[in-house]
């Protein structure tokens, strides 16, 4: 069993070691970020990127980090220049947290991009800045993670919102979001820094998931100067007299929409251009409403002093979304002593709830009492086997006068040990035949003998002494069975109990991944996959438990059988030389 465990645990796979940029942090982990068309498929460069990082069981070991990720840094590729990021959630209970970090540049095309993140220092204060990630180009981020109160404004502008009367949302489309019900609204004040210039443009952005289709309502209202809403289900941007109507929005889902405002008013859905129409408007200040006869949900709202470029709102939407695994690939985990990555085993095993770890500490302990169990039983029959061969070798070279000459007197050293066969074979004296059970039957009727004898040299017995002889062999026979069967008991606990807790803790398990993921709202194959991985090691270790405790269970059986056959023949066998000496 150890033979073959311990590949399983050994299996890692190496890397090179390259730099690490501060030695007080003990892990790091690379994500690659994928603009190819195998990913978020841009074609030009982008400048200071916020890019959502999701992490969860499966690309991050939180119970390395600090219980509220104060120790969370984020290094650019060169692993040099630290990264501006602002931690918008952090559960290390749920094991699940959103992090927006500032990528200086992100080229089209390019498939093998790397920011590091490091963790593990227990020292480390928290750096997490929000109005950091968001440059001027930004005019206004609202996240919705707010517990309760008006929604804030993370760039450093910090625009206040007015008032709110919609609800809070725990699973929007990036952690929380905020609902509308129809007669609600999110108004946002008309501010200095919320301005808009027609020199530069604008970009609005805003997910949001409709509650019925075929709908109309004001998505976003910033008077004549634009307007993006829902008209029978239909997305419609308007600015001055221009209007845009783009296709359906599906209802029941989070969907992406965006619109921008230059020489032309752009309508994007879910990062692709849906139509277009010229347009003109003055500077204004923006004073805007959301949701004013909208039913559904929304999150994270972005508004830009600047019209952004279709590979803009395809790479938000790819990051942002439910591709987000496409595009933000996470690596394995490196130590700070090897540098070294672990292989998908020492993934899983990082995964593995505390529901799990019980289940398979038990299995563990029931693994080590079968194998226990195995090993004295295997050192057991192999002792008796050949000492009934040697027993019987010498009572054949007896004559039949001679049939009690092998017999001794119980020694009283032994006395304590009389009763368990076991113990009798790996601690008691062993210099007279004692660990033989042919040895035991022959003791039991020789002194059933010479109780009938008395001081007599010979007696005659007749068939009914024969059989109350023969009926103390039988009974000896039970007694030594009993000693060989006793403990398979827990060898078929193992084998029948230990797949059935394997499969507890894997049921458990898959519930508590599937809680997690309908609490965070986090759908992708990337957050399920680890958690169902690691919910089956529970089932792997009940197999591991069962598999040899079988197989050890069969051979044992199987010598045990070979033994009390023994014994049944040599009780005959004996009963016939009384007889043949007695009679």
């Amino acid at each position: 069993m150890i033979r073959f465990l311990l590949p399983l645990l050994l299996m890692l796979a190496a890397s090179p070691v390259q730099a690490w940029w501060n030695g007080d942090w003990t892990a790091r982990r690379a994500f690659t970020l994928n603009t190819a068309d195998s990913g978020a498929g841009i074609k030009e460069a982008q400048i200071n990127v916020p890019v959502l990082i999701r992490l969860h069981m499966g690309n991050f070991d939180f119970l390395g980090a600090n219980p509220d990720g104060s120790d969370l840094r984020f290094v650019a590729g060169d692993d040099k220049t630290p990264l501006n990021f602002h931690i918008e959630k952090y559960d290390s209970t749920a094991e699940q947290a959103l992090i927006w970090v500032q990528v200086p540049r992100l080229d089209g095309g390019a498939d093998k991009q790397q920011i590091w993140l490091y963790s593990g220092n227990e020292a480390a204060a928290a750096v997490s800045n929000g109005p950091a990630v968001y440059d001027p180009g930004f005019l206004l981020v609202q996240h919705y993670a707010e517990a309760s109160g008006s929604p804030l404004d993370s760039t450093a502008s910090a625009i206040p919102a007015g008032a709110f009367s919609g609800t809070r949302s725990m699973a929007g489309a990036i952690g929380a979001g905020i609902r509308f019900d129809g007669t609600q609204t999110l108004d946002i004040p008309a501010a200095p820094k919320l301005t808009f210039t027609a020199a530069t443009g604008m970009t609005a952005s805003l997910w949001i998931k409709p509650e019925a289709a075929s709908q109309t309502g004001e998505l976003l209202n910033a008077g004549p100067t634009l307007a993006l809403a829902l008209e029978g289900g239909k997305l419609v941007a308007r600015s001055g007299g221009a209007t845009v109507t783009g296709p359906d929005v599906p209802a029941g889902s989070w969907s992406l929409v965006a619109v921008t405002l230059g020489p032309k008013l752009a309508l994007y859905l879910n990062g692709a251009n849906v139509g277009e129409a010229d347009a003109a408007s003055p500077d204004a200040a923006l004073a805007i409403r959301l949701g004013q006869g909208f039913k559904g949900e929304a999150d994270e709202l972005v508004l830009a002093n600047v019209a952004r470029s279709a590979d803009w709102l395809r790479l938000a939407a790819m990051t942002q979304g439910l591709d987000n695994d496409k595009v933000v690939l996470a690596g394995e985990e490196e130590s700070e002593e090897g540098g070294g990555e672990a292989s998908y085993f020492g993934v899983i095993l990082q995964s593995v709830t505390l529901d799990g770890w019980v289940v398979i500490a038990i299995l563990m302990v029931m693994l080590g009492i079968s194998i226990l169990v195995m090993a004295t039983k295997a050192l057991l029959v192999s002792k008796i086997s050949r000492a009934n061969k040697d027993f019987l070798d010498a009572f054949h070279a007896l004559k039949a006068s001679e049939t009690a000459e092998l017999d001794v007197d119980d020694d009283p050293e032994d006395a304590d040990l009389k009763e368990s066969g076991m113990a009798a074979i790996l601690f008691g004296h062993h210099d007279h035949h004692q660990n033989s059970t042919l040895y035991r039957i022959y003791h039991a009727g020789t002194q059933e003998l010479k109780k009938r004898m008395g001081n007599r040299s010979s007696v005659e017995l007749s068939p009914q002494a024969l059989d109350v002889v023969k009926a103390g062999l039988d009974a000896t026979v039970v007694r030594e069975n009993q000693k060989l069967n006793s403990l398979m008991v827990l060898l078929t606990i193992a084998i029948s109990g230990g797949p059935f807790l394997g499969l507890l803790g894997t049921v458990v398990g898959v519930m508590i991944t599937f809680a997690a993921i309908a609490a965070t709202g986090d759908v992708n194959v990337a957050a399920i996959a680890p958690g169902i991985a690691a919910a089956l090691v529970a089932t792997v270790a009940g197999l591991a438990v069962a598999i040899p405790a079988l197989f050890g269970y069969n051979y044992l059986g199987s010598r045990i059988k070979s033994i009390s056959a023994d014994m049944h023949v040599f009780v005959d066998e004996y009963i016939a030389r009384i007889a043949e000496t007695h009679s």
